[in-house]
C-alpha cells in the first residue's frame, strides 16, 4: 500500500490565476490573512480544474448534469469511474431519486498559498475603442500579484481503478446496473480494505496514473490569461512513495526574510524519521531558475543522499515523465497493492 505524497509549488509572475468575488467593480484575486498579512492563493478546486483540463484531448471526460433552480440547484457528473478517469481520480457524489452513490477523491490536493506575504496590485484599465470624441471611457480594475504558491498533494495508488461497493456508513461507488457493466467490461470482484470492491485491470490502472503524471508535467490553466498569461507547470515538486498516507514533507518550503526557501535540513530529518515508511527515493522536480541558486545549493547539500539513490533532483518534466514510464512498464506495480486486504 503506497501513496505518492509531497509538495507542489507554482511560480506566479504578475498573474491573477484564481479570482474571488468582485468588490465595487474590482475583480479581486483570492487571498487570505495569515498573522495579519495578505497571502494570495489558488483554491484546490481551481488547481484540480486545471489538471482535468490538461488531460489529453482524446481522454473522455465524465458528463455533467445540472438540475433545479435558484438555491436548490445541483450539478453532478455521471459517476462512472469505470468509464472516466476524472470520476475515478477526482471523486463525485450523485444524490438524486433512486440513485445515491459517491466516490471519495483518490487525488487529494491542498490549497496553493503564497509562501511569503504579498499584497496584490490593482491594475487600472479603460475601454474606449470606437467611442466618439469627448465620450467618457468605461473604467475597470482588477488585481494581480507575483508569488510562489505551494500546496500539498497525495495520490492513493491502490484506490486508482478500485471502486468500493460496500462498507459500514459508506455510499457505494456504483449502482448495481453500472457495477454489472463494469464486471462485463473486465473489472474483478476483490476485497479491498475490508470491504467488497471492483478493481480494473492493472494495465488500465497504470495507464491512468501515467496520464495523470504527464498532465501534471504539462499543467495549464488559470484565469485572465488574456492579460496575465504565465507558466502554470510546477516550478517545484516533491513526490515521495510512502506507506500509510502520511505526508512528512509539507514543511520543506518555508519563508525566510520574505523569500521562499527550500530547507534541506527539514528534508534530511524527515527522511531519517520516516525511513521505515518510504517505498522508494524522494523525487524532486526543480525548474532551473526557480529560487535562484538554491537548486545548485540543494544538490551540493544533499549529494550523499543523491549518491545513495535516496533523493533524485531533476527538471519537473523529466522527473514526472520518467516516473510515468516506470509505472507504464510495470516497474511500480507493488505500489498498487494493498496488503491489508
Amino acid at each position: 500500500m503506497t501513496y505518492l505524497v509531497g509538495k507542489i509549488a507554482l511560480d506566479i509572475l504578475a498573474g491573477a490565476p484564481n479570482n474571488g468575488r468582485g468588490d465595487n467593480n474590482v475583480a479581486m484575486v483570492k487571498q487570505m490573512w495569515i498573522n495579519g498579512k495578505i497571502h494570495p492563493y489558488v483554491s484546490a478546486q481551481a488547481f484540480r480544474r486545471w489538471l482535468r483540463d490538461s488531460l489529453p484531448a482524446d481522454e473522455p471526460r465524465s458528463g455533467v448534469t445540472r438540475s433545479g433552480t435558484g438555491k436548490n440547484q445541483q450539478a453532478y457528473t455521471e459517476g462512472r469511474p469505470d468509464r472516466y478517469l476524472d470520476d475515478d481520480l477526482f471523486g463525485y457524489m450523485v444524490a438524486v431519486s433512486k440513485a445515491n452513490y459517491q466516490r471519495d477523491t483518490v487525488l487529494a490536493t491542498g490549497t496553493f498559498v503564497a509562501v511569503t506575504s504579498q499584497r496584490p496590485t490593482r491594475d487600472f484599465g479603460t475601454m474606449s475603442r470606437g467611442f466618439n470624441a469627448g465620450e467618457n471611457p468605461v473604467l475597470h480594475e482588477h488585481e494581480h500579484y507575483s508569488a510562489d504558491l505551494a500546496g500539498d498533494v497525495l495520490l492513493d495508488l491502490p484506490r486508482v481503478g478500485t471502486f468500493e461497493m460496500g462498507g459500514s456508513g459508506l455510499r457505494t461507488a456504483l449502482p448495481a446496473a453500472a457495477a454489472k457493466e463494469a464486471e462485463q467490461a473486465g473489472a474483478e470482484q476483490v476485497t479491498f480494505r475490508g470491504t467488497g470492491a471492483l478493481r480494473m485491470s492493472i494495465a488500465e490502472r497504470r495507464r491512468r496514473v501515467a496520464l495523470l503524471l504527464r498532465a501534471l508535467a504539462g499543467l495549464r490553466g488559470g484565469a485572465k490569461r488574456s492579460l496575465h498569461y504565465g507558466d502554470r507547470t510546477p516550478a517545484f515538486l516533491l513526490l515521495a512513495p510512502v506507506r500509510g498516507g502520511i505526508n512528512p514533507f509539507t514543511r520543506v518550503l518555508r519563508a525566510q526574510a520574505q523569500e521562499t526557501v527550500f530547507d534541506d535540513d527539514v528534508l534530511r530529518e524527515e527522511l531519517d524519521a520516516w525511513a521505515d515508511e518510504l517505498d522508494g527515493p524522494v523525487l524532486i522536480g526543480w525548474a532551473p531558475g526557480f529560487l535562484g541558486e538554491q537548486r545548485d545549493k540543494a544538490r551540493a547539500e544533499l549529494a550523499d543522499l543523491i549518491d545513495a539513490d535516496k533523493v533524485v533532483i531533476d527538471h519537473p518534466r523529466v522527473v514526472l515523465s520518467h516516473l510515468a514510464e516506470q509505472v507504464e512498464a510495470g516497474a511500480r506495480d507493488a505500489w498498487f497493492e494493498d496488503p491489508t486486504g
